[in-house]
């Protein structure tokens, strides 16, 4: 019955999109209604999840939809932007990744210790938190020698403090950014710990006050984290590994399968949206209008497809995780997000405006 999770993940999403629509236009008397359907597909899903124990045989579908279906919407995404745009976001949000990354993994670490945490779960925080959440975390953990208990609680904090983000960012972007949605885009991609939570906040941002420009720059600017996966979490496995020898134990990473799919992907999307507007007659097949439809089209699939995966990150998200974390490891993930939010939110107010004018967006 993995489908009928899948169905439960698609009409959660029609319900959000109805719902959105009646508690804007009905409720609060509004023409059009300010509440994004995204959010409210979370909010429904997780009231779902936390209100009825769903049945195991449901869970491979909800799954699926959280993370292939995802992963898919976010490759599509790729034919908002052509090459050089994705090229110019990508030159804009490198170094606010880099300084996040390393600020975060030296302090955090550094504080997880001090308060007598294991080294692997203050390593496992650390990492998520500044790079990918769920996918960096599950790579380092093999790597550190971290245990069951250490790699469960480390995605609790990243679950619950990622989710916190992801509702509260999207309104402090737009308080301290208000006039310039690329600034609050960049910082909830580099701020906000999960692709699935990025993605949501962007979505939410957009819909809510109708600015593109965030999700597209906050898109480009995660999928950056993610790839830094490649360089950073072999480091880490000699940072944080109880292990002196923990260096050799990099000699195992499958350096290939720390790229996405979904990154090639996108940036196969954005090559054919460059070369799609190239001429006059697209692929010399097609004229500009049909070419027009073809790319809303897939924009229109990928923002579906995100809709129905917000879906199933509501109905994954469990209130009961967040009893599991224990004290200290919860005050450490709480840290973990301020700082990484300070920090991006610090760099992106003093310097983001030279680099945005320095590559010419």
């Amino acid at each position: 019955m993995w489908w009928a999770g899948i169905g439960l993940a698609v009409a959660t999403a029609i319900a959000a999109g109805y719902a959105a629509d009646w508690f804007g236009e009905i409720v609060l008397g509004f023409t059009k209604s300010p509440i994004s359907a995204i959010m409210m597909a979370i909010i429904l899903g997780m009231i779902v999840a936390n209100s009825v124990k769903l049945p195991d045989s449901m869970t491979a579908g909800v799954k699926f939809c959280a993370s292939t279906i995802l992963r898919v919407g976010i490759m599509l995404l790729g034919i908002r932007l052509s090459l050089l745009g994705a090229g110019r976001f990508t030159l804009v949000a490198l170094p606010f990744v880099v300084l996040a990354i390393a600020i975060g993994l030296t302090t955090v670490g550094l504080l997880g210790r001090s308060i007598g945490l294991s080294r692997q779960l203050s390593g496992l925080i650390a990492v998520g938190t500044s790079i990918c959440g769920v996918t960096a975390i599950v790579a380092t953990a093999p790597l550190i020698k971290a245990n069951d208990a250490e790699v469960s609680y480390s995605i609790a904090c990243i679950t619950v403090f990622g989710l916190a983000a992801m509702f509260l960012y999207p309104i402090l972007g737009h308080y301290m950014f208000s006039d310039q949605p690329a600034l609050a885009g960049l910082f909830l991609g580099t701020s906000i710990h999960e692709t699935a939570q990025v993605a949501g906040a962007g979505l939410m941002y957009e819909a809510q006050y109708n600015a593109p420009v965030a999700l597209d720059i906050a898109t480009v600017t995660k999928l950056v984290r993610n790839l830094c996966m490649v360089a950073v979490i072999p480091l880490v496995g000699v940072l944080y590994s109880k292990e002196r020898d923990a260096m050799s134990s990099t000699t195992g990473v499958k350096w290939l399968s720390m790229i996405p799919w979904f990154i090639v992907g996108f940036a196969v999307m954005s090559g054919l949206r460059t070369v799609g507007d190239l001429g006059d007659r697209p692929f010399g097949i097609l004229d500009t209008a049909q070419w027009n439809e073809a790319v809303q089209f897939i924009r229109d699939t990928a923002e579906r497809c995100l809709l129905v995966a917000m879906a199933a990150v509501g109905l994954t998200s469990m209130f009961s995780g967040i009893r599991k974390i224990g004290l200290r490891p919860f005050l450490l993930g709480l840290f973990a997000a301020a700082l990484i939010g300070s920090v991006s939110l610090l760099m992106i107010t003093l310097f983001a405006n030279q680099l945005i004018g320095a590559v010419g967006l």
